[in-house]
């Protein structure tokens, strides 16, 4: 094998990784996209209403 064909197949292995590295970093962003008077809920995987006592 030649050193291009070798760079070729790691740059062709990286890239899922890094496209699902970049996907998985976006789940902590999830809580700064609910809306106005809900809250993420890490449990429930969603925004949640805020109930005020």
């Amino acid at each position: 094998m030649t050193a291009k064909t070798v760079l070729a197949a790691l740059a062709l292995t990286a890239l899922p990784v890094l496209a699902w590295a970049q996907c998985d970093a976006s789940k902590a962003l999830r809580a700064q996209s609910c809306m106005s008077g809900t809250e993420w809920d890490a449990s429930a995987g969603r925004c949640v209403k805020i109930v005020n006592s």
